[in-house]
């Protein structure tokens, strides 16, 4: 039995929390890592993981084992990088998962560089609104505009981006423009589903906060529709200032309130808690924070 590549598949399985999974992360078939997981137990004679039929869980003995497996394999892991570190440059297959608006305005402008810069790596970007699951769907980095609440997960900070208050000339035309957060309730405010409080927002104004209610007929869980409402003149709603950034200086769109301190989104770039992580990883996360700090 080859004990390191047994601890691998058994650490896959207890972070991924499945056979099928883990063997999707690794290529490998299931019945291969339960075979190997269960020739770990045979040579420790303890039951790491209990199965039935419909779940599966660490045993006692399970848990206190994870952790001393990834202390050894992030050690293993570590040693190996840094030799290959000194030998080559980063390399192989990066998967990254990003919000769609931040992949399609920001992130997609700078990859060219990137890829010159590191020429043996290569890139799949998966653009998606949704927070993905690293282990299971097998993502090394993902760009999240939230903060973290995982502890299984590490989240670097890479910018804070301010939000702006826009609409367009014929919605103001016909409506009129706010001067004060209050006059908002009385507005069409188009809001994004998966942002915190989505009825209430936030101001700042000489040192004073003042939050609003407000409402309205649209809202959706994409940033580039609700951009698509507010071009065609629906309403007022929030966006980071590089999404609309361009709209404003053609004068396709127009400030809101922009005498008045708004809310931000930690942008992060979020991978697994390891001692070790992956050298096309960090030098990922370093060019990229580096490009938007």
């Amino acid at each position: 039995m080859d004990q390191l590549s047994a601890m691998r598949a058994f650490v896959r399985v207890a972070q991924a929390g499945s056979f099928s999974a883990a063997a999707r992360d690794q290529s490998q078939s299931q019945a291969t890592i339960s075979k190997k997981v269960a020739a770990l137990e045979n040579k420790l004679g303890v039951k790491l993981i209990t199965r039935s039929s419909r779940d599966q869980a660490l045993t006692p003995a399970g848990i206190d084992y994870y952790q001393h497996c990834l202390s050894v394999i992030a050690d293993i892991d570590e040693a190996d990088a840094k030799l290959r570190s000194k030998e080559s440059s980063p390399e192989g297959l990066l998967r990254i998962s990003v919000p769609v608006s931040f992949g399609r305005l920001v992130l997609a402008q700078l990859m060219s560089e990137f890829l010159q810069k590191y020429p043996q790596i290569q890139l799949e970007m998966h653009l998606s609104e949704r927070d993905v699951n690293l282990i299971v769907e097998g993502f090394d980095v993902a760009i999240c505009a939230h903060t973290l609440d995982d502890s299984s997960l590490v989240a670097r900070p890479l910018f804070e981006s301010r939000l702006v208050l826009v609409a367009t000339t014929s919605y103001i035309h016909k409506f009129g423009k706010p001067d004060k957060p209050d006059e908002l309730k009385r507005h069409n405010c188009i809001r994004h589903t998966q942002t915190k409080n989505l009825d209430s927002w936030n101001f700042t104004f000489n040192g004073i906060d003042e939050s609003v209610a407000v409402s309205g007929s649209l809202r959706s869980n994409s940033a580039e529709t609700n951009l698509e409402f507010v071009l065609s003149g629906e309403g007022i709603a929030r966006f980071p200032v590089w999404m609309v950034d361009e709209h404003i200086q053609s004068g396709l769109l127009v400030q809101i309130l922009s005498d008045y301190q708004t809310d931000s989104i930690p942008f992060n770039a979020i991978y697994l808690q390891n001692r070790y992580v992956p050298l096309k990883v960090r030098c990922f996360i370093e060019f990229i924070k580096e490009k938007l700090s």
